[in-house]
């Protein structure tokens, strides 16, 4: 089978291409290092199917971080390129397309976000940008799916280019003149969106801004996830609740079968944030808890990333994340952190150095708790009071500073500076936005719903043999006596691993002071991660320093769960 590899600099808009060319939905967002790992798919070339491989963005084939190693590794494996190129930066785009040419491998150039190139006053030759660079040359705009047609049928005209050298001063000078000779510039007044975009980046009017959009983000994601939240809650206790009361009755409502399926009844009803039954809390919590927060979250977040307003808040954070040992795009897999670990996780690999990724997953793995647990957290600690809700999220964040600059200092090496594109604000494209959001919650509801439904199984049998019993008398010393929390309070330990979400949620039914609640979910966020998230930082940062960003992660959560339990006290 042919492969056919999709390449370019980061933030060309490789990855919505290639949802254009086999179907297949992406993560394309408006910023650098959405794809920090490629993807597969197919599409017919020749009247064969073909494999279409979505590359990691890379400025170069001297690769400087490990997704440009990637990069460089995958292209020794194709039979053609199609390297995409944002048509308006086309200088800068040029290094790499010469630099695939050079190689000797059929390629055709793509000129993305053509329809750029119009509001920016932009015009290029293309016929003779092609008679230059020697193969074909297609114009398209991803996102709308303009000249993705002509793309295919040109891919047949790829063939292998005439490989020469040049020298690093050699090939600037030529790109100069490329650039000279095929493209022309007129004046065209500021826009608003460009005017707002150079005000972003600013330290004071910048700084507010972050401060207005991150409140009102976290406004709406609350607003719209606890509206949606009593939409299902609604829709569970009328539609559902009625057929898990009938098929209680038919499994004599008691015993083992009924506990697992069904859960406990509570003065003869099913309550199902307490019941625990696969089909009961199993479904309810990451349909009717966690599924609205989850939803309303990645909606603001894709309106954030689309419109290009992330790449801004990188180049802010940039002076406070230096201290830490990281550099602001760092900001950016926090982010995604804050939706899920795993992508979060994954993001850091654009980090240049061993000890940047280090140091950012560490800190994200014990102080970025996600969507999902956030609303729980949200759910149950805000009902005790929005003190209470800043006693849980303000040790995180000062831990994430003071930890962060400690590991900094231990560490050898330094932070890299920050070098990075910052794209213009873009209109939105909702047909993209909604595809996006829909992969999303796909994505989520694939992940977490088996993941649920194995915690609350594990913790029935785990109760049944009384091992959580037996759990909890062995870490007494540790779980009552430094954490201040009841034995009980060992099985949301233990499903921590799988699901944190799902072990908050277990401690509703605890009856657990506001003091042990603050305690209990701090620990959990900060203690371990997932074992989606635990399998990653495994793969990423190899056994030895796997062990120890683990071994920080415990200490550093006895040490803050035994602080505040003092002070509670």
């Amino acid at each position: 089978m042919k492969k056919i590899l999709l390449m370019g600099n980061p933030n060309v808009g490789k990855s919505v291409i290639f949802s254009r060319l086999t179907g297949v939905f992406v993560v394309a967002s408006n910023y650098p290092g959405t794809t920090v790992e490629f993807v597969k798919g197919s599409m017919v070339f020749r009247g064969e199917k073909a494999e279409l491989l979505d590359v990691p963005g890379t400025y170069t084939l001297r690769p400087t971080t490990k997704a440009e190693e990637v990069a460089c590794e995958m292209l020794e494996e194709g039979d053609l390129v199609i390297d995409v190129v944002d048509a308006t930066n086309l200088e800068r785009n040029l290094n790499l397309t010469l630099e695939l040419i050079e190689c000797g491998v059929p390629m055709v150039v793509v000129l993305n976000m053509w329809d750029e190139t119009k509001h920016r006053g932009i015009t290029i030759d293309v016929e003779r940008l092609e008679e230059y660079l020697g193969v074909p040359v297609v114009c398209t705009c991803g996102v709308t799916g303009e000249g993705i047609k002509k793309l295919v049928s040109r891919l047949e005209e790829a063939k292998p280019t005439v490989a020469k050298k040049r020298t690093s001063e050699g090939k600037w000078a030529e790109i100069g003149r490329i650039v000279r000779e095929t493209q022309s510039l007129v004046h065209h007044h500021h826009t608003f969106a460009e005017i707002l975009g150079d005000a972003s980046v600013r330290p004071i009017f910048g700084l507010l801004m972050a401060g207005v959009i991150i409140y009102l983000a976290f406004k709406v994601v609350r607003f719209i996830g606890e509206w949606l939240v009593g939409l299902t809650e609604s829709l569970f206790d009328s539609l559902w609740a009625p057929l898990m009361m009938k098929l209680s009755s038919l499994l004599g409502s008691g015993g083992f079968l009924h506990n697992i399926l069904i859960g406990e009844l509570l003065e003869g009803q099913i309550d199902f944030g307490q019941s625990f039954g696969l089909l009961t809390t199993g479904l309810f919590v990451p349909f009717a808890m966690v599924l609205p927060y989850v939803f309303s979250f990645y909606l603001i977040l894709g309106l954030l990333e689309d419109s290009g307003y992330l790449p801004r808040l990188a180049v802010l954070v940039d002076n406070v994340t230096h201290r830490v040992g990281l550099h602001g795009f760092s900001s950016i897999s926090m982010i995604l952190g804050l939706g899920c670990n795993i992508p979060g996780a994954l993001a850091t690999r654009v980090l240049e150095t061993k000890r940047e990724r280090f140091i950012a997953v560490t800190l994200m793995a014990i102080c970025v708790p996600c969507m999902a647990q956030i609303a729980m957290i949200i759910g149950l600690v805000g009902a005790r009071g929005g003190g209470y809700l800043a006693a849980v999220f303000g040790p995180l964040f000062i831990v994430w500073g003071a930890l962060g600059v400690v590991l900094n200092r231990i560490l050898k090496g330094e932070s890299m500076e920050l070098f990075m594109e910052i794209p213009p604000y873009r209109f939105l494209y909702w047909g993209a936005l909604v595809r996006k959001l829909g992969m999303r919650i796909r994505q989520f509801i694939t992940t977490a719903i088996p993941l649920v439904l194995l915690g609350v199984l594990i913790v029935n049998i785990l109760y049944t043999l009384r091992v959580i019993e037996f759990v909890g008398r062995i870490t007494a010393p540790i779980v009552t006596g430094l954490l201040g929390l009841p034995k009980d309070v060992v099985s949301a330990l233990i499903i921590g691993f799988l699901r944190k979400d799902v072990a908050v949620g277990m401690l509703a039914p605890l009856g657990l002071t506001s003091g042990q609640l603050v305690v209990a979910c701090v620990v959990l966020t900060m203690y371990f991660p997932c074992v989606g998230t635990f399998a990653i930082l495994l793969r990423e940062l190899g056994i030895k320093d796997m062990l120890k960003s683990a071994g920080i992660m415990i200490i550093s959560a006895m040490l803050v769960g035994g602080l505040l339990n003092l002070i509670f006290r």
